[in-house]
């Protein structure tokens, strides 16, 4: 189990644009392409603008303040819940800095497609290693989009639902997504609440947005991050009413037969821009 407070001073300049700052909140396994993931908290530090692009990888967003510009798909709103699939290309963006600062959670992680997260796909801590990966060209397969678009959730219109055994807690359920099966839920703690989250097969992410508490006697509160292993069982009790982001990774499947819905093109690393071009400011 991974618990990480979280440090209003651990953030970076670590994206190509320069406009945009990240705090590594969690981060998976570089050399398992299937497990890997990256979970990031991402500030805007400047006007960030970005062509129509897609990603061999999946990725949930949570504006926690300020909205998001999808470009053609309109506007993740703060507090909604953005998926966008693998494969499925969003923007242009155009994101004038705001005040205070934009901030959201950004989940990238690997998709049921099978081609994995590694090391070269995208940033991370080690920044210069990172972007010399991603500068060499070459062919990479894309998943063609299982959806029509990025899935925008309102949370806001969601129910909460007692959770059996669990007194004082609730569950918001927003989605089960793709033959992976990975889910997105927020929990919900009253003071003095337990309620323990276990799994036999799916990696749980956890994230507070509000309240105080403990997980397995350690103290968390907001924006702290919780990974709980397949079979590893983590036990939240609030001191002050919790309120939970989870995203559950079950394991990848692959079909019997390998699948043939993919495009091959030429391309830096795991983006793909609509005008190759673009890749040269990226």
């Amino acid at each position: 189990m991974k618990i990480t407070p979280y440090d209003e001073n651990a953030f970076r300049m670590d994206h190509p644009r320069g406009t945009v700052s990240f705090n590594y909140l969690l981060m998976g396994d570089r050399s398992k392409p299937f497990e890997n993931y990256r979970y990031i908290l991402g500030r805007n530090e400047a006007d960030f603008l970005m062509p129509r692009h897609c990603h061999t990888f999946e990725q949930i967003r949570l504006p926690l303040v300020g909205d998001m510009n999808l470009g053609e798909q309109g506007i993740l709103h703060e507090g909604e819940v953005g998926y966008f699939p693998e494969g499925q290309t969003y923007g242009p963006q155009d994101d004038p800095i705001g005040d205070p600062k934009q901030l959201q959670l950004v989940l990238q992680f690997a998709g049921a497609s099978g081609l994995g997260m590694g090391a070269g796909r995208g940033r991370g801590p080690d920044n210069k290693e990172a972007q010399a990966e991603r500068r060499a060209r070459r062919e990479v397969k894309f998943p063609r989009p299982r959806y029509n678009g990025v899935v925008i959730s309102n949370p806001a219109h969601f129910n909460y639902l007692p959770v059996p055994g669990y007194p004082g807690v609730e569950r918001k359920h927003i989605g089960t997504y793709t033959e992976r099966q990975f889910w997105i839920e927020f929990i919900k703690i009253q003071a003095g609440a337990e309620w323990i989250s276990t799994s036999e097969d799916a990696r749980r992410l956890t994230v507070v947005l509000s309240g105080a508490g403990t997980v397995e006697d350690t103290e968390i509160s907001r924006l702290g991050a919780v990974e709980a292993d397949p079979g590893e069982k983590a036990r939240f009790v609030a001191t002050d009413e919790l309120v939970l982001y989870t995203v559950g990774l079950p394991p990848i499947e692959l079909p019997a037969v390998p699948s043939d819905q993919f495009d091959i093109v030429t391309t830096d690393g795991g983006i793909r821009f609509d005008n190759p071009k673009d890749a040269d400011t990226a």
